[in-house]
């Protein structure tokens, strides 16, 4: 691969990732006890500034930019893909520090194997050929196995670690083989290339590597039928694990999805629209029905992250056909993040002394033990209720809209109705919280940081004030995937 110096420039912020993690590594083992804060401080740190390199790509390459002879591309998608996942680790590790230190969870550990992490997501985002994806989802995907066994003390953390591992590798494999077969059918592994070959191939070879490669992306995002990990994943996890691998992931494997489908798959589209539309039904169905019977929250809102997922698929396979499909499925993506990670925060706030707060019953009262907290709840449920005027009925609204103008009226109804079924089981933790009285075990005031406070605050307000100045995060949207 040639490539000149000149080029680093376009990977900046993935060279000050992996730069400054290589040097915290080394700081952290000369730290003693006391400063052991400073690990954290300076992955904060680290997240800010690349944070700030990646927003002054925004501003500076306003057309895309191909580098490393071909595998790396810096576009409008790559940058805002960056940004929030920057946005939302920095937010996943706040609310992380008071739980993992409560669980004697080893903290340089688990915000390092982060950092990394995120260095995965970034280098996703930015990825223009396969290997780059394989690369990028590789690195995420060997960070989340570990930090979800972390928590030596709990055994279902580390059967969840197993079973994330095994059905991850699966995965892997699906999309390594399914790569495999394009570069032997087009003999490139950028993604242009791809495209250009495949324009007037309908083979059977072609077919099957399609079907592989969106299996393996199926399984990332957690949709039917590749969905089997995420309850148990979700619920066996520590709840600081389970907010980061419901948030940031989400963004950049939406990013890698579009790029596929669009970018290399586009002569194909006659046959992976169907296949989306099966999946998209089969997750909303699923998700939305299983989630009704849960009695813990954090199952609950496993089996709702598959019914959004299955929501966010219906702007990917209208976007060929509909002028805002991708920039719809883009917005509710990340306003589903921004909303669910705040849920997993409330849990993780709540979760104390090494007792898990995430049976459904424990809710109840909570508006008598911390009223401001919540309410910050409701809102967080109301968004991903998708009730107005949060931000979560202004995403699904978009997404409606855009595949109507596709042309799949019958598809929107069909997504309306399970809209209308999810907002059942939100309203039930509403109602717990509100018209209930606290149970005896669970009757004391809760008192936050005023840290955490801070935090949990911005993320609820964002979720309504989003809802009502909707226009900046959607055009947003619109510019990366115009």
């Amino acid at each position: 691969m040639d490539f000149s110096i000149s080029e680093l420039a376009y990977a900046m912020p993935e060279i000050f990732l992996l730069f400054t993690a290589c040097v915290i590594l080394i700081v952290d083992v000369c730290l003693p006890e006391r400063l052991r804060y400073m690990t954290y401080a300076l992955i904060q740190g680290v997240l800010g500034g690349a944070f700030l390199l990646a927003l002054l790509q925004f501003k500076e390459y306003p057309e895309p930019i191909y580098a490393f002879s071909g595998h790396f591309v810096i576009d409008k998608l790559a940058v805002l893909s960056k940004l929030t996942v920057y946005l939302f680790s920095f937010f996943a590790f706040a609310y992380a520090r008071d739980y993992i230190r409560s669980r004697n969870i080893a903290d340089s550990e688990y915000y390092l194997l982060g950092l990394f992490a995120v260095i995965g997501m970034s280098v996703m985002a930015s990825a223009n050929t396969f290997l780059t994806i394989y690369l990028g989802l590789e690195l995420l995907s060997l960070a989340l196995y570990a930090m979800v066994a972390m928590y030596k003390d709990s055994n279902d953390a580390v059967e969840s670690a197993m079973k994330f591992f095994v059905l991850g590798s699966f995965a892997s494999g699906l999309l390594l083989y399914g790569i495999s077969l394009l570069y032997g059918l087009t003999g490139s592994l950028e993604l242009h290339t791809v495209a250009t070959v495949l324009a007037d191939r309908h083979d059977a070879a072609a077919l099957a590597a399609m079907v592989f490669v969106i299996a393996g992306l199926i399984f990332k995002f957690g949709a039917v039928p590749f969905h089997m990990w995420v309850p148990d994943v979700y619920q066996g996890s520590p709840t600081a694990t389970t907010l980061f691998i419901a948030s940031a992931p989400k963004i950049a494997a939406f990013a890698i999805t579009v790029r596929i489908l669009q970018q290399s798959l586009p002569g194909l589209q006659e046959s992976w629209v169907p296949m989306l539309i099966v999946i998209s039904i089969a997750s909303m169905l699923f998700g939305n029905l299983v989630a009704i019977a849960q009695s813990n929250i954090k199952r609950m809102f496993a089996y709702s992250s598959i019914a959004h997922v299955g929501y966010a698929l219906l702007g990917i396979l209208a976007g060929p056909n509909s002028t805002n499909g991708y920039s719809a499925a883009m917005f509710y993506i990340v306003t589903y993040v921004l909303v669910v990670a705040g849920a997993f925060a409330v849990v993780a706030m709540l979760s104390r002394h090494g007792v898990e707060f995430d049976k459904l019953d424990d809710y109840r009262g909570l508006n008598a033990r911390n009223p401001w907290l919540a309410f910050m709840m409701l809102l967080l449920l109301f968004s991903m209720a998708g009730v107005p005027p949060t931000v979560g009925f202004f995403a699904k609204l978009g997404l409606l809209e855009s595949v109507v103008q596709a042309g799949y009226v019958w598809l929107a109804a069909v997504a309306l109705i399970f809209a209308l079924v999810g907002v059942y089981y939100y309203l039930r933790v509403v109602m717990l919280m509100y018209f209930d009285e606290p149970s005896p075990e669970h009757s004391s005031r809760i008192h936050l940081s005023s840290r955490m406070l801070a935090a949990i605050s911005l993320n609820g307000s964002a979720a309504l004030i989003l809802g009502v100045l909707p226009s900046f995060t959607i055009d947003l949207c619109r510019i990366s995937l115009g």
